[in-house]
């Protein structure tokens, strides 16, 4: 029987687009700016965003303690809110369309590793959320996974395969519960 093989693990093909010290400036600000709970001024967070790379749309809302991998691979759309303590891991692109709301504690997760293989390689993909699309608190959504237009993950859930559009979700798996129905304000 085989079995796992930690030791053989190599990343050296994993292409992180960006140099070490762009990744080591990175980190650090991150650390600091954006993980920090006592910086909660959103426009520095914002530009910061953007100067390593992140396309980032009008009316963002980032509060504090949200952490992005690599801002050089998240592209986000018009008011999108990013709530308290959410985790962008985006070692793959994640496209993140407009009036889409991140709830405090989610996690975005683009990265996993492949059980099949001893050395237990990087198996990533991207994540797509569509307009309109709520992810609830403490909710996962992992690799390769596109939440179609104004699909909702409820609290805790984990998305795991698409989400189809107008539809709730809830559970690990997270399954389809109901259509969402939008009243007019």
């Amino acid at each position: 029987m085989m079995t796992s093989r930690l030791d053989q693990f190599d990343n050296t093909t994993f292409n992180k687009e960006a140099g070490n010290l762009k990744q080591l400036c990175w980190l650090a600000l991150n650390a600091v700016v954006l993980k920090s709970s006592w910086f909660p001024f959103m426009a520095p967070k914002k530009q910061l965003l953007k100067l390593f790379g992140a396309q980032i749309g009008t009316g963002f809302v980032i509060k504090p303690g949200v952490s992005i991998k690599f801002p050089w691979k998240l592209t986000i759309g018009d008011h999108v809110w990013l709530g308290e303590n959410c985790w962008i891991d985006n070692l793959d692109a994640v496209y993140i369309g407009d009036h889409v709301c991140i709830s405090q504690g989610a996690l975005l997760l683009t990265g996993n590793h492949d059980y099949t293989q001893t050395s237990f390689d990087y198996r990533n993909a991207p994540i797509q959320l569509e307009d309109g699309v709520w992810v609830g608190a403490k909710a996962t959504v992992c690799p390769g996974v596109r939440c179609k237009s104004h699909a909702v993950l409820a609290v805790g859930s984990v998305a795991t395969k698409d989400l189809e559009e107008y539809m709730i979700y809830q559970g690990n798996p997270a399954q389809a519960l109901r259509k969402r129905t939008i009243k007019l304000s």
